[in-house]
């Protein structure tokens, strides 16, 4: 290990202690953290199971992170570790050999702390879960904003991110660490506080290798931020050099000046291999990305390609860079209560407007299930339903049920297809379902080829329940005399109603699924004189009949005296018509 000059100065029982007090670090180990310490969050043993996820190519461990149906953003690998939540970066190296290298870059990492850094807190090298563990920042990374386009940044907050950034820098190009090696925007996180850290930096015997898959497209991307020197070379050095993290930092400036992503093109997108290709054979003049005045300001820009200049030396340092942000930064002379106000009431900002377009959703699908919800159950039995009530049965003294089915269904089905069946009954009872919106009537259920409405329930409408059902039934009959089946555009649609009137109990059956459902003799009735009628015609009962007669507009015939399958005897009669006079 190299001392520095002041140690060399040191009287060497002092210099003796010392050595020992760092033999006694490294022994000790204070960096190890034991896995069974670890309580793994719920999302993160979902990962671990294998469940289907998509993960953003270009990012780190702080990459945009979603499962199948796009409902649920995390930032990061979690768990908890001395009740407080935490990051967890894997590494797939099968054994980690604690060497004296790796023990003093563990040793320098929990040596080395900075507000725009994240604290590295420890790492745990029981195989499998060989992982490096480190501060958790809620409000993932620079790239996770800068793709969110929900989220508008002005200027102020941009140079208060790159000023970030750049202190974060300056602080460890002057450290023990000395350089990153993979600063992206991806290893940028943005904490609670909205302050940008610095992340996957250090440790770089530690990490895993990310050479394999040298076709793959997410292999050419992580390159994007790579100088070309570093390109060109065989096996670059795992921790980088300065003056290549200073061009890994003016891809990422123009990433957040124009927030199309990192080494925008402007003209024909070239793929990330292609780009890598064309900047490690360095052609003259030099692939580098778009600069737009119009985004920017003109030193801005300056400044980029200045970070991104060919040659390493004519790069700048992170010192000269955070001069010259200040230079031309103006508001960064404000004191940081009112910085980091204004970056609290611009979030909150963005917040209002997510929320206000998330409310608007809300609503407009609350609107659509109400619509959906009316459509299954009637409105009154709907709304005590969304109220948490129970439905009470109701009894109702005197309403009007109207039945119908096809004659000759059970042929019609064993000569056609299932689909071709389908389609008859779906464009039969569309055409229906449209015809009895004119009339005060509560469409039951179809159950097959049969038809149920019912008119003086759930709204009671007097004795007005009789004339609604037959004119709504009249209706009907027409519409099928016209009727065309599709398969079969030669062949008539016969229907057979019925029609009784009487006193019915209704209420709500069943949890899942629930159904508004008629109960009482009346039912039975009106389904017998459904089925004891005649193709295309009205069958009626003698209590219908009455209630008919009041209105003193229907043609009704006496079809005389019927034998009912369990009611005996009755008189009913045909429904002919309404006269022209009403």
């Amino acid at each position: 290990m190299q001392t520095s000059s002041s140690q060399s100065l040191l009287p060497p029982q002092t210099h003796q202690r010392l050595r020992m007090k760092l033999e006694k670090e490294l022994v000790a180990q204070l960096w190890r953290i034991c896995w069974d310490d670890i309580q793994m969050s719920n999302l993160d043993k979902v990962l671990r199971s294998g469940s289907r996820i998509t993960l953003s190519l270009r990012g780190s461990n702080y990459g945009s992170l979603l499962t199948g149906d796009g409902n649920l953003q995390v930032f990061a690998k979690t768990g908890y570790y001395k009740g407080n939540i935490v990051a967890i970066k894997y590494t797939d190296r099968k054994r980690i050999e604690l060497n004296r290298e790796i023990l003093f870059e563990l040793k320098h990492m929990r040596d080395v702390q900075n507000e725009h850094l994240t604290r590295f807190i420890g790492a745990c090298v029981d195989h499998p879960n060989t992982c490096i563990i480190t501060e958790y920042c809620p409000r993932g990374s620079l790239q996770d904003i800068l793709e969110n386009d929900s989220i508008t940044l002005d200027w102020m907050f941009k140079y208060s991110l790159i000023n970030d950034i750049v202190k974060g820098m300056v602080f460890l190009h002057n450290s023990v660490i000395l350089s990153h090696g993979k600063l992206k925007s991806s290893n940028c996180v943005v904490d609670n506080r909205f302050v940008l850290k610095i992340t996957d930096y250090g440790l770089s015997s530690f990490r895993s290798d990310d050479n394999s898959g040298k076709d793959a497209h997410a292999y050419y991307a992580q390159r994007l931020w790579m100088a070309p020197e570093l390109l060109r070379m065989e096996s670059p050095p795992p921790q980088g050099t300065q003056k290549g993290d200073v061009y890994s930092f003016g891809i990422v400036l123009q990433e957040v000046a124009l927030r199309r992503g990192a080494f925008y093109l402007e003209g024909d997108p070239l793929s990330p291999k292609e780009i890598v290709d064309r900047v490690v054979l360095g052609e003259w003049p030099c692939l580098r990305p778009t600069i737009d005045p119009q985004s920017h300001s003109p030193e801005l820009g300056q400044l980029m390609q200045r970070c991104w200049a060919e040659e390493p030396t004519e790069r700048p340092e992170f010192n000269h860079i955070h001069l010259l942000l200040r230079k031309q930064n103006k508001e960064s002379r404000t004191n940081i209560l009112d910085n980091l106000l204004s970056r609290m009431e611009q979030y909150a900002n963005n917040l209002e407007e997510l929320v206000e377009e998330r409310t608007q959703a809300y609503h407009e699908e609350k609107r659509k299930a109400e619509a959906l919800l009316y459509q299954i159950l009637p409105h009154s039995v709907a709304e005590q339903l969304k109220r948490g009530e129970t439905v009470q049965a109701e009894a109702f003294d005197s309403v009007t049920i109207y039945f119908s089915d096809i004659v000759g269904f059970t042929a019609i089905s064993a000569e056609s297809t299932p689909m071709e069946v389908v389609t008859l009954l779906n464009d039969l009872y569309t055409c229906f379902d449209a015809i009895i919106d004119n009339f005060d009537v509560y469409k039951v259920e179809t159950i097959g080829d049969a038809y149920m409405v019912v008119s003086g329930l759930p709204v009671k409408n007097g004795n007005l329940h009789g004339r609604e059902i037959a004119r709504m039934a009249l209706a009907l009959l027409d519409a099928v005399r016209t009727f065309k089946i599709r398969h079969r555009s030669e062949q008539q649609l016969k229907l057979r109603i019925g029609i009784h009137s009487g006193p019915v109990c209704a209420g709500v059956v069943g949890l899942k699924m629930p159904r508004y459902c008629l109960f009482g003799d009346t039912v039975n009735t009106s389904s017998r004189m459904e089925s004891s009628g005649e193709a295309l015609k009205i069958h009626v009962s003698a209590a219908t009949r009455d209630v008919l007669l009041e209105f003193n507009c229907f043609q009704l015939e006496l079809r005389g005296e019927i034998d009912v399958k369990g009611k005996g005897k009755m008189t009913t009669y045909w429904l002919l018509g309404e006269s022209d006079s009403q």
